[in-house]
């Protein structure tokens, strides 16, 4: 018997991905039989940029909060054809909001109510994965993260933040629910930990680096000029800090590959997902990413000068990229989008100016009889984000450098 997917969050940074190599049939052809994406917002399959397959139910319009558990699981049964066929369920699913604690009691309840939901609905389920981040290790604390009895490498094993800090991250309620609800239950389940995400967007999304990177590096290339200097838009410290990247593709993979091959019955085991088993800095991905698009890309101003501002540079110069819209029939608002939280980038690449890598050694270990063994390198990662962009037409489709060997030579 084949194998039925259901994927919360679909169209997010790391859902999109999910669909992607599921469609693609990874990890080998036969495995999957069915790929229900799910979506708050309407999203087409042709604006997915998903393979047009016989296989996928794009379901959207299922608010996880609205109503009783009983309308959810209605509206689930309704909506999702061969429901009750459903083995694996990946949940991704995110609901952005600035008050802090309303964030946290809606992400509890969302995954609550849904893992609730296909546990009654799906009698054949065999495994849920959950995905939690770098907030498990203290990272988003930034000068108050801990680094006495949390430290580098990063390993699964290093203990919970502790208070006030634990109350505040919503990933240790859900954890704590999902290891009592599902402790007698047949199916197994886990969560995975990714750093940064890199990845494509259709529909936008609250943070997408990828996305901003994208649309600032070809406008930087348009207005500046192809060959032109890009400065790092950081400090001279978190220019050497390292990291692990964790594409969206990879996250997809290493997922799928735990939830197939994890042994029946071990339950709730965190994992992190990254590109590779070696960290990075933005020293050496920055000229990478900038000559894509034929810029010469160098690290953070000198002398006092202050760091660009991708975000400053972009509203600055918001006319000329429409102008880039209406000469490429570009998708129209994505670059001052209200469904993006402008300067989340600043955040991240100024103020994550400390050393944070994991240590990779558990998801390229498990299970012992057959380890996850790929990897890949910066551009392996970024390169498809730009390229799915080109093609989505959220940047124009010749802001790539004319020589690929330009991207080389920056390596």
């Amino acid at each position: 018997m084949g194998k039925h997917a259901l994927v919360f969050g679909a169209s997010g940074v790391t859902g999109w991905s999910f669909v992607n190599e599921l469609l693609h049939d990874y990890p080998k052809k036969g495995i999957w039989d069915s790929v229900v994406a799910m979506t708050n917002r309407p999203l087409k399959r042709e604006d997915s940029l998903w393979p047009d397959d016989d296989r996928l139910q794009i379901v959207s319009g299922v608010d996880l909060l609205n109503g009783s558990q009983e309308d959810l699981e209605n509206a689930l049964k309704e909506k999702i054809k061969g429901v009750n066929n459903i083995t694996h369920v990946y949940y991704l699913a995110y609901k952005a909001n600035a008050d802090m604690q309303k964030e946290l009691e809606d992400a509890v309840s969302m995954f609550k109510r849904s893992t609730i939901a296909v546990d009654h609905l799906c009698p054949a389920m065999e495994f849920v994965v959950l995905q939690t981040g770098a907030k498990m290790y203290g990272c988003h604390l930034l000068d108050n993260h801990p680094t006495d009895y949390i430290h580098v490498p990063l390993s699964e094993d290093q203990p919970r933040l502790k208070a006030p800090y634990h109350d505040m991250l919503f990933y240790h309620p859900q954890l704590d629910w999902m290891t009592e609800y599902a402790k007698d239950k047949k199916w197994s389940w886990c969560d995975t930990r990714p750093d940064i995400i890199i990845g494509f967007v259709p529909n936008q999304n609250f943070y997408s680096l990828g996305t901003v990177l994208g649309i600032y590096l070809a406008l930087y290339a348009s207005v500046e000029g192809k060959s032109a200097e890009c400065p790092f838009p950081g400090t001279s410290k978190s220019w050497v800090a390292k990291s692990n990247d964790s594409c969206s593709d990879m996250i997809a993979r290493q997922s799928l590959h735990l939830s197939l091959h994890l042994p029946i019955g071990q339950k709730g085991e965190g994992f992190n997902v990254a590109d590779a088993k070696s960290p990075e800095s933005w020293s050496t991905k920055w000229p990478q990413l900038c000559a894509y698009f034929g810029l010469r890309g160098t690290g953070p101003p000198k002398d006092g000068v202050d760091a660009p501002e991708m975000r400053k540079y972009i509203n600055e110069h918001i006319d000329a990229w429409k102008t880039l819209e209406q000469q490429y029939g570009l998708k129209k608002g994505v670059a001052d989008s209200d469904l993006t939280f402008q300067g989340f980038e600043y955040f991240l690449m100024t103020q994550f100016d400390f050393d944070r890598q994991y240590d990779m050694t558990k998801t390229y270990s498990t299970p012992k009889e057959a380890p996850f063994t790929e990897e890949r390198s910066i551009m392996e990662a970024w390169g498809p984000v730009f390229d799915r962009m080109r093609e989505g037409k959220l940047i124009p489709a010749d802001c790539r450098a004319d020589s690929p060997q330009q991207v080389e030579q920056a390596q």
